[in-house]
């Protein structure tokens, strides 16, 4: 049985004891979750395994790859310009990146490219991923591309081209990298344990992705066989030229190994983001809420950041998603603790939100990385969550 560090408050309990049963029953290595509510912790747990291969324990201030919960914290960079005056959602791409207008994309707005519709979820051609991580190179090939559906039409989850797309935005209109404005605005102020671009003296506390191999292969099952509401993705993961696989093949070689130091160090906006959940519950607190006297986001701001955007049949990930400008917002298949919530899962089981309505903020990060349906871990900690918020 694995200890359980940290504190979950009266009437909480239930996070507690479902956290305890990710690493029991669900597949949990090394993970930590935290929840604010009205600006205040009321669960800090962590426990489990940093490092299998040395034995590391998880500590408090273990640092985890959260892979796409990394667009909320990139989104809220993004609004916080927006509400500076600095960013308007509706002006064209094009205002603050010229070179984007190239491929009939001069009149894409800045809403369409940070809610997955300006069709650029995937390149003609691959970038070498030495140079992905260089930055400029995957702006200049994004800018360069011709949008692979009408914007506007349609959404489709740009899971890695987001990034770039949306931190050459804020590059452009801040004059700093989105690693170096997110550290100077929102980390800094709040205290935050969080780097997209992760700093060299931090690198001992980083934790190490583990991959278990999944109990079933999608891919050698009969699609008859799979549930019905699965059965266009997996289909779509067996054809090497579907455009679910083309979004996550922008770079050459395709595999990024997200343990290598140099993939930590670079910025990748999508997908690299590092830090601990404290920091990703501690953030969206801050987004609805002050926290020790530190607001991010006015409540005017959030709840324009928030509105739906796109909604409906996901031209990669071939079900039904919705976005607002920048954040996941609920389904009926992951219904957070409330239809008003907003935030961004990762690949693998992370999950950061905030909702507004019980004034509650949560983080969940883990080493583990359980593919597919079978992983319960983070919407078990949500149930609980719901249950105990009555």
């Amino acid at each position: 049985m694995t200890t359980i560090y940290g504190e979950a408050a009266a009437g909480f309990e239930a996070v507690g004891e479902a956290f305890a049963a990710n690493f029991d029953k669900n597949g949990d290595v090394g993970a930590s979750v935290c929840v604010y509510q009205d600006g205040r912790p009321v669960v800090d747990l962590w426990g489990g395994v940093a490092d299998p291969g040395t034995g590391r324990p998880w500590a408090h201030d273990t640092l985890q790859l959260v892979y796409s919960a990394t667009k909320g914290v990139t989104a809220t960079a993004a609004h916080l310009l927006v509400q500076r005056g600095a960013l308007d959602l509706d002006a064209p791409v094009a205002r603050y990146w010229p070179e984007f207008a190239a491929h009939g994309k001069a009149d894409i707005p800045v809403r369409w490219l940070l809610s997955h519709q300006a069709g650029l979820a995937a390149l003609d051609r691959p970038v070498p991923l030495a140079e992905a991580l260089a930055w400029h190179p995957m702006a200049a090939a994004l800018a360069a591309q011709r949008p692979l559906w009408t914007p506007g039409t349609a959404h489709g989850y740009h899971g890695r081209t987001w990034g770039w797309l949306a931190g050459e935005v804020i590059r452009r209109v801040s004059g700093r990298t989105v690693g170096r404005f997110f550290a100077e605005e929102i980390a800094a102020p709040l205290a935050l344990d969080f780097y997209i671009g992760l700093p060299d003296d931090r690198r001992e506390r980083v934790s190490r992705m583990v991959y278990p191999q999944p109990d079933v292969d999608l891919g050698a099952v009969p699609l008859e066989a799979l549930p019905e509401e699965i059965r266009p993705l997996v289909a779509a993961m067996r054809d090497p030229d579907s455009l679910t696989n083309r979004a996550f093949a922008v770079t050459d070689p395709v595999e990024i190994d997200f343990n290598s130091p140099d993939v930590q160090a670079a910025e990748i906006p999508a997908s690299n983001g590092i830090g601990t959940a404290q920091a990703l519950a501690r953030m969206y607190a801050a987004l609805i809420g002050e926290v020790d006297g530190v607001r991010l986001l006015s409540q005017d701001t959030v709840a324009a950041a928030t509105e739906e955007q796109a909604a409906g049949m996901d031209r990669v990930m071939m079900m039904p998603t919705r976005f607002s400008a920048g954040y996941m917002l609920p389904t009926e298949a992951t219904p957070l603790t409330s239809p008003h919530a907003f935030g961004h899962p990762g690949r693998g089981g992370s999950l950061a939100f905030a909702d507004p309505e019980h004034g509650i903020a949560f983080g969940y990060v883990m080493n583990s990385v359980v593919e597919g349906a079978n992983d319960v871990r983070a919407t078990s900690l949500v149930e609980a969550l719901r249950d105990s918020l009555g």
